[in-house]
């Protein structure tokens, strides 16, 4: 269980260089940076062979992961930030047990195994701790390491990454649709209806929780 209080350490040492102190690593420079390395680590998910396997599975917490040649398309998102030092199971179980109105897919008590592993539930995290940006037809709009989301389904989820179509004109996403981890010319296969950045520019991080997580059942 994390100590109240504790912040993720990336998170943390990203906050600090936002927040642009005397000496430090210029705001936009240290943006820059985390984005190259998200990016780097969604390219790298292409290059893993992942059976998608939907059911359910009992995870460790914090850092918990389901079998690594298996998952589904949040488990990608949920892999690439933890590359970077970003536990997002955590960080959205925290926020369930905060603000529990604000995950409508959460169900009866919060579930560290699985909450974080919806769409619905990652789109509401990000839009409560990252930047909600327009949803709109122009390829410009998307940049590397935006998270989109698409109706499809329960819903689907990926991250644009610094490739682009044959013709130059729009970038390519790093998803696992059903086939495992793949970069392709997805971003407007489908309807989008959620598109982030995350972390935000500025970062407020609220105090831990103290709160013993469920472990076991769906």
């Amino acid at each position: 269980m994390p100590l109240a209080g504790k912040p993720t350490t990336q998170l943390a040492a990203l906050a600090l260089a936002l927040a642009g102190p005397a000496g430090a690593q210029a705001p936009g420079e240290a943006r820059a940076a985390f984005t190259r390395q998200l990016v780097a680590a969604a390219v790298a998910r292409a290059e893993v062979k992942v059976r998608y396997v939907p059911g359910y599975v009992r995870l460790p917490y914090p850092g918990g992961d389901v079998p690594a040649n298996t998952g589904v398309c949040t488990d990608e998102i949920i892999r690439i930030y933890r590359a970077v030092g970003i536990d997002l199971q955590r960080e959205v179980h925290e926020d369930v047990v905060r603000s529990r109105p604000a995950y409508p897919r959460v169900r009866g008590r919060p579930d560290a195994s699985i909450d974080h592993r919806r769409v619905p539930n990652l789109m509401a995290y990000f839009a409560r701790h990252g930047e909600a940006l327009a949803i709109g037809p122009d390829p410009g709009d998307y940049r590397p390491g935006d998270v989109v989301a698409w109706d499809l389904q329960a819903g689907h989820i990926g991250m644009v990454v610094d490739r682009k179509d044959p013709s130059g004109s729009r970038p390519l996403v790093l998803h696992n649709v059903g086939a495992g981890p793949r970069i392709e010319d997805a971003l407007f296969a489908w309807r989008i209806i959620g598109h982030y950045r995350y972390p935000a520019a500025m970062l407020r991080r609220p105090s831990r929780v103290n709160w013993e997580p469920r472990s076991s059942g769906r």
